[in-house]
């Protein structure tokens, strides 16, 4: 497990990245490799711990948060280090990421939120771009006192549950491609709006995405949560305890004994990684008396293989319009 280090230590690193000078590592991208934009620098950005200014159109970008990569991909720019989320998926087996990618292997920096600050710090960033992520004040000061700009979090919402819009927004704006990432916003929002008009009954019911990551115990996803937000932006309801769950926790988890109370839903998906999950569901006596089960109107929808849940995951401007191809069909045959 990588660990994190002391300010010392990572400057240590930094200088001795720097004097071995521009002889290149796994990942490194040239300024013609990023393609060009249309944003004016400096620009400013407000986040959880205070504003950052990008005195110039960042050439050599770290993501720290869990989809940021997604976004910047989206706009032609290609980190040089990433965090892990899904293991060894980084590097472009997710079909809406591997012509992006385009055989270059980022440098994997830790999973989740335990960073190697020595590797951000090796890569030697313009710009670290910390949005879906949990990142702590001394992992921002650690590498702002290195002189290394960082975009932190929204400072609006809590960790992990800021809208992919505002998001992508954010992500735009720090790499100087507003208005290119304002279009494909615009694109994917026609999107759904075309769908939502194609299924108007879909307004009418409630939907839930729900996992079983250990048996016996069900979660669902909050409706900030990316997964269920997805539904929603295709029209659907979810019940108001989805909606009202604290910002801080993006699942509820219930035994058998709560399925009913939660689980009652027009539109039941579930994310399944295990392959016998369905099987192991559907074995519940419980699950068994919910009408949602009886009336088929549940589904099981695999993370990979192929990997409608990773994109929903996701939830970017990248992974969405491969959600929609895939999941959208799904959902209109039930």
């Amino acid at each position: 497990m990588s660990k994190r280090t002391t300010l010392p230590a990572v400057a240590l690193a930094l200088a001795a990245t720097l004097v071995a000078g521009a002889c290149g590592s796994a990942g490194t991208n040239s300024p013609a490799e990023q393609g060009g934009g249309d944003g004016v620098f400096p620009v400013k950005i407000e986040h959880k711990y205070g504003t950052t200014e990008i005195t110039k159109r960042p050439q050599r970008v770290v993501t720290l948060g869990l989809s940021d990569h997604e976004t910047a991909l989206a706009l032609d720019v290609k980190p040089v280090g990433v965090v892990d989320w899904f293991k060894e998926r980084p590097f472009g087996v997710f079909p809406w990421q591997k012509e992006k990618w385009a055989g270059t292997e980022p440098t994997i920096v830790g999973e989740r939120d335990d960073i190697n600050m020595e590797k951000v710090a090796s890569l030697r960033p313009d710009l670290v771009i910390a949005g879906y992520s949990g990142i702590k004040k001394e992992q921002y000061e650690t590498l702002t006192k290195l002189n290394i700009p960082v975009v932190a979090q929204s400072a609006k919402h809590p960790d992990y549950a800021t809208p992919w819009e505002e998001m992508a927004r954010t992500i735009g704006k720090a790499l100087g491609k507003d208005k290119e990432l304002d279009a494909k916003i615009t694109a994917l929002k026609d999107r759904f709006a075309k769908i939502r008009a194609d299924h108007p009954e879909w307004s009418k019911q409630t939907a839930l995405v729900a996992d079983a990551f250990q048996p016996g115990i069900y979660a669902a996803f909050a409706a900030h949560d990316p997964k269920l937000a997805f539904l929603l932006d295709l029209g659907f309801q979810t019940p108001d305890r989805l909606r009202q769950a604290p910002k801080e926790q993006n699942i509820i988890e219930v035994g058998s004994e709560g399925l009913p109370d939660l689980f009652e839903v027009d539109r039941l998906v579930w994310l399944t990684e295990d392959t016998n999950a369905e099987t192991k569901v559907k074995a519940d006596p419980v699950y068994q008396r919910l009408k949602v089960f009886k009336e088929k109107r549940d589904m099981f929808v695999p993370y990979n293989e192929p990997p409608i849940g990773a994109a929903i995951s996701f939830n970017t401007v990248l992974s969405m319009p491969y959600a929609l191809e895939h999941l959208v069909p799904l959902l209109a045959k039930k």
